[in-house]
């Protein structure tokens, strides 16, 4: 009887302190997002742009977020990035080459060696959801250019929203139509053939190759709106 009890003054403390703990974690996650809110509100308009970390610094696509970056700068858009190496550092390079913010959206990550240097604004985040908030919330468009998984849930969560309505309606820019052209044929052939899409949510992506062709695309759609 006595160890019964014993056991279950020992389970109730361990209740106690998991649940100051998950309580510390809920305020934490409360203050990362009131510091980006705060940081980023007035930093308007942006593009965010998306792309793995694991492009070496010399491969083309690098260089095409370079140039995409420095054009959007050079445009008038702080260029928003998670803050990484590979596109996200060469985004951040471009902008910071230009005439607008460069921002990083920092995390750590086990496949990530860290932050990049050409950031004129660096938050860092501990949450991975809280850091995507921040990305998308903003942002006057979305260029997504190669990448992985994370780059794959980035957009996923980007269509998802647009689609539903619980964020406004923004280009959303796919690069290198090589590089994506096997997932919008099986979101063409698969997913709208099942009807789990429509014809419309296609038609919330653009997909180009040059870095003109980015901020034509933004340009048209706002220039679209003002009529």
């Amino acid at each position: 009887m006595e160890q019964k009890k014993l056991n279950s003054v020992t389970t109730h403390h361990k209740d106690v302190l998991n649940l100051e703990q998950e309580s510390w974690r809920i305020f934490k996650i409360m203050a990362e997002f009131v510091e980006g809110f705060e940081q980023l509100s007035n930093i308007t308009p942006s593009v965010s742009i998306f792309g793995s970390a694991r492009f070496a610094p010399d491969h083309p696509y690098c260089d095409l977020a370079e140039q995409i970056a420095n054009q959007l700068s050079n445009a008038g858009f702080s260029v928003v990035t998670g803050g990484g190496l590979g596109i996200m550092e060469a985004a951040n390079k471009g902008a910071f080459k230009g005439n607008s913010q460069s921002i990083g959206l920092n995390i750590t990550l086990p496949n990530e060696q860290g932050g990049n240097q050409y950031q004129d604004i660096s938050l860092h985040f501990r949450h991975f959801f809280v850091r995507k908030v921040m990305l998308i919330k903003n942002a006057s468009a979305y260029v997504v250019l190669p990448g992985g998984f994370g780059t794959l849930d980035e957009l996923s969560e980007i269509l998802t929203l647009t689609q539903t309505d619980k964020t406004r309606l923004v280009p959303i820019i796919l690069v290198q139509s090589a590089f994506w052209h096997g997932l919008l044929n099986w979101f063409k052939n698969t997913l709208l053939a099942n009807n789990t899409i429509s014809q419309e949510d296609l038609n919330l992506i653009t997909v180009v190759d040059k870095p003109t062709e980015v901020l034509e695309t933004i340009s048209d759609y706002y220039r679209e709106l003002e009529k």
